[in-house]
């Protein structure tokens, strides 16, 4: 995986783990600056969303909606009532864009760049207002942390068919979560289960260039006539080749789950994931020299296969078990207890290039990988409403509980070189393929937190703390030594809003957030935590009358201890201090019955304010877009010859991305162009069934998206096009 978590135990020149990706760079600027114009996922979901679905036609007033979002507060909280910018992708979103991993559907996300590996499909990769440090670790199913070790090649994924949303934080989290960036956290919702006299479901069949093959299916209903359990069955199996020769992707997921009312009172849900991922396509880099510039006269191909069919493997499978219990006292008191078992194995090898050996070859050497990660999360929740004088409160109260456990052998070894311009394959290892590292990385956080969300007349004010103990150590299994980190450590938030009557609600912040990571320095020890705090000012706005909503967001955040390593042979360091700030609009609009916008623009200017490396101060990070820009337009053909047919199109601009930390080089910009048409065949006499054509980097930009150095740079995805054919019932 790619991250600024990278840890290089081998004495090879470069042991893959993943990789090269460094730490973020960042800077301070003008006081404190940024923006999100953030709506709440579901004010997406128009009317006209959902007569396309139903093959009908719809009113042409929309009623004013109130939008609910969970993740920043773990309550029921309206959009125009949470003081912290938040973002939502719904399920229909996802499926009109073609998403088909998490970091897609974010793409049109203000806030979120989700280009940092380009092309590869093997991780989600969110980096949150230029923090790539959480661009792996700070994903959350059903409210509990995706326990995947970093430090490691065992980052989870999800498969975003078994979705229903996905709602992004932005900002310090770390009051109700425990560890995680700054940057924010990403809240995968699941599809739950529906209570239904006769099962409703969905099965899809898709193919697409690059002998793209898709089947899926989603199955919901009662089980029984007493309407009190109710079941849904989600899968999905994909398989496609990639634009690099000889790299292939494929994956099978299922995700079973139970909703069952013990009695009116008290509701369980029992839920699993499960999937196999037999090849995990392509993730490497190539030098900056011969991608984004030319070498000896020469550009390498954005198709070129750098390793070795025989030496070529990724294998990941996931299994996670879980329930959800709650139980309303009444009186406005609820109690939770969500848990789930989390278990990971990957198995890699890989073959990677690193820097040029002449004019035309490329050095190459051999990185595997044979992981096994056990994990357990619990959250345990009590939350009352009630009233005190001419207040409201909101009071949630909990205590939480994480543990990992990753056992890891790697291995490395040397390769012939390759020529980058004429490529010829079939070539081993030069000498042994070795083990060098032998590890346990173990890990447990267990933490308390409360938070009183008090409304009075129109103010509304969320306050916050929360207390950690998180222990950390890795051991050396062949040697038996080990480095520790045992630390404590406080987390708050203040937030307040005011909701006018019109619609508009202003509102200031302050939180804070740490990250305790297992990486460890020259001399062999843990670092110390990152801690990070951050300001932010908004504005929020829903016309009256209108499922609109609008939000711009101002934001300055610092981060301390940061750790960071220039080249992937490197140890860790902790730099000092870098700081984000920036600005974030987004609107999300029904412009007319038949057309909707979203349109969203960030600014994030991300640098080191300090660092034990003068010469680096006042740098702009990596892997930080400072513009991103994106506007994605709907339109429904309710009427007249073309109505069933519905379309959109979409435009995504990157401009000012640094290639490495000393601002030598920086990536040139680009725009993406997606689109989308779909079909609804009950016009046509075929009840139920439509279809959707995908098309994105509809121009087919050849493109370097980002890099971590000048060693390392990752081309963008070519141009995938994708029909699917859906039967609803």
């Amino acid at each position: 995986m790619v991250s600024d978590n990278m840890r290089i135990t081998s004495t090879l020149p470069f042991a893959l783990t993943p990789f090269a990706l460094k730490p973020f760079a960042l800077k301070a600027g003008p006081a404190l600056l940024a923006a999100s114009v953030s709506s709440a996922a579901l004010a997406q979901t128009t009317l006209s969303d959902n007569a396309v679905n139903a093959g009908t036609s719809t009113n042409t007033e929309l009623g004013t909606m109130t939008v609910t979002g969970q993740a920043a507060t773990k309550t029921d909280t309206p959009f125009l009532e949470t003081p912290q910018a938040t973002s939502t992708v719904s399920a229909e979103q996802i499926e009109r864009r073609g998403a088909q991993t998490v970091q897609r559907a974010l793409d049109y996300t203000p806030g979120v760049y989700t280009n940092q590996l380009g092309s590869s499909n093997r991780y989600d990769y969110l980096v949150l207002r230029g923090f790539s440090d959480g661009s792996l670790s700070n994903t959350f199913l059903d409210g509990l942390k995706l326990m995947g070790d970093t430090n490691s090649f065992s980052s989870l994924k999800v498969d975003p068919w078994m979705l229903e949303s996905i709602e992004v934080v932005k900002g310090p989290a770390s009051v109700l979560y425990g560890r995680a960036s700054p940057g924010g956290l990403v809240a995968l919702t699941s599809k739950r289960p529906e209570f239904s006299d006769t099962p409703t479901g969905e099965v899809q069949v898709g193919f697409g260039n690059n002998d793209q093959q898709r089947a899926a299916f989603d199955v919901t209903g009662s089980v029984d006539e007493g309407q009190r359990a109710a079941f849904r069955l989600t899968g999905i199996a994909r398989s496609s080749d990639t634009q690099f020769d000889q790299a292939e992707e494929e994956s099978y997921a299922i995700a079973p789950s139970l909703t069952w009312d013990i009695t009116d009172a008290t509701t369980l849900n029992l839920n699993a994931y499960v999937s196999r991922e037999p090849e995990g396509g392509y993730h490497a880099g190539l030098p900056y020299d011969g991608t984004v510039t030319s070498h000896a006269g020469g550009h390498i191909d954005n198709t070129f296969f750098e390793g070795e069919d025989d030496y070529d493997n990724f294998e990941r499978d996931q299994t996670l078990l879980g329930y959800e219990l709650e139980h309303r006292f009444g009186n406005g008191i609820t109690a939770r207890q969500k848990l789930k078992y989390l278990e990971s194995d990957v198995e890699m090898d890989q073959v990677y290039a690193y820097g040029w050996a002449n004019d035309t070859e490329l050095n190459r050497y051999y990185s595997g990988a044979d992981e096994d990660l056990e994990a357990w999360t619990v959250d345990n929740q009590l939350e009352a409403n009630f009233s005190t004088g001419g207040f409201e409160h909101r009071v949630l109260t909990g205590f939480d509980y994480q543990t990992r456990e990753n056992d890891v052998v790697w291995s490395g070894g040397t390769f012939p070189n390759i020529d980058a311009f004429n490529p010829s394959y079939g070539a081993g290892p030069i000498g042994d393929i070795v083990v060098t590292t032998r590890e346990k990385h173990e890990l447990d956080q267990t933490g308390v937190y409360l938070q009183d969300q008090i409304s009075w007349d129109r103010w509304h004010l969320t306050l916050g703390g929360r207390y950690d103990w998180v222990d950390i150590e890795n051991t050396n299994l062949d040697s038996g030594d080990s480095s520790d980190l045992d630390e404590t450590q406080f987390s708050g938030r203040a937030g307040l809003l005011y909701a006018f009557d019109n619609g508009v609600s202003p509102y200031a912040s302050y939180s804070t957030a740490f990250t305790p990571t297992s990486f460890v320095d020259a001399s062999g020890d843990l670092l110390e935590p990152m801690e990070g705090e951050q300001v932010e000012t908004g504005l929020k706005y829903q016309p009256l009358g209108t499922q609109d909503q609008y939000s711009i967001a101002l934001f300055h955040i610092t981060q301390e201890n940061v750790a960071t390593k220039e080249q992937p042979t490197d140890p860790y360091r902790a730099v000092g201090e870098i700081e984000s700030q920036g600005i974030e609009l987004e609107a999300r609009t029904q412009l007319t019955e038949a057309l909707s916008l979203q349109a969203g623009y960030a600014y994030t200017d991300i640098t080191y304010a300090e660092s034990d490396d003068p010469s680096e101060e006042g740098n702009d990070a990596i892997y930080s877009p400072k513009h991103i820009a994106s506007v994605w337009g709907y339109y429904d053909f309710l009427k007249g010859p073309l109505a069933g047919l519905n379309t959109g199109l979409g435009v995504r601009y990157h401009a000012d991305i640094q290639a490495d930390r000393d601002n030598t080089k920086s990536v040139p910009d680009y725009t993406l162009v997606d689109a989308t048409l779909g079909y609804d065949f009950s016009q046509v006499g075929l009840t139920n069934v439509s279809g959707r054509l995908n098309v994105s980097n509809l121009l087919d930009e050849d493109y370097v998206a980002s890099c971590n150095s000048l060693e390392f740079c990752y081309f963008g995805a070519e141009r995938s096009v994708s029909a699917t054919l859906s039967y609803r019932f």
